[in-house]
């Protein structure tokens, strides 16, 4: 998607986003009903990436699991929350090394460092949706899938929280840019974890084989 990479973490963006989340829902829906109808994987992991923000960056991050997800929307989901969480640990270690560079400003280290710690919050409230979603069964499943899809959005807001604080505290030059860089990555990703997930109204089986 043109524009993806320039996108503004803000708050406003975070309420579009779960607008657009909400709205969605019966695309993802649709393609988790019918994999009948989809033979191919690449095309059901297309269809099924439609109903996110940004379409393009889910197809690229999910194909490379197209062994794994096949046609199975559960298998979809699962991955997408997988993606999510490992690109969050890598821009965890990313921005942390950048909190400890000898040229960074006192008070930009310690908005950095907070920033560290919203991610750290994402990367948790992430292993806890995925936890969650190796728990699924037919009872307390309305239940369990409301839990995963609170944590995935805190995990989106825990995003948007990094980048405000940055920007509060006007942290500026080569350590803004990469750590914007790399937390807007993870808060699309998340996103379109958090429209998938919306997606998931059946009993799910996950095979992990």
């Amino acid at each position: 998607m043109k524009g993806c990479s320039t996108v503004s973490i803000a708050l406003p963006i975070v309420v579009s986003l779960l607008l657009f989340l909400f709205t969605n829902i019966e695309t993802c829906s649709a393609a988790k009903k019918n994999p009948a109808t989809i033979t191919n994987t690449t095309k059901f992991i297309k269809a099924s990436c439609n109903c996110t923000t940004y379409p393009k960056l889910c197809i690229k991050s999910l194909s490379i699991y197209s062994n794994k997800i096949k046609t199975n929307y559960t298998m979809l989901t699962y991955m997408a929350l997988s993606v999510s969480l490992r690109n969050a640990e890598k821009t965890s270690k990313t921005v942390t090394k950048i909190a400890q560079r000898r040229d960074i400003k006192p008070s930009d280290a310690m908005a950095i460092k907070d920033c560290v710690e919203n991610i750290g919050d994402s990367i948790d409230e992430l292993r806890d949706s995925l936890d969650e979603m190796n728990n699924l069964n037919q009872t307390d499943f309305d239940f369990k899938l409301s839990n995963i899809k609170t944590w995935v959005s805190a995990a989106l807001t825990d995003d948007d929280t990094c980048m405000e604080g940055l920007e509060d505290e006007e942290v500026k030059g080569n350590a803004r840019i990469i750590i914007r860089k790399n937390v807007v990555k993870t808060a699309q990703l998340t996103s379109n974890a958090l429209a998938i997930v919306n997606g998931l109204k059946y009993k799910p089986k996950i095979s992990h084989h």
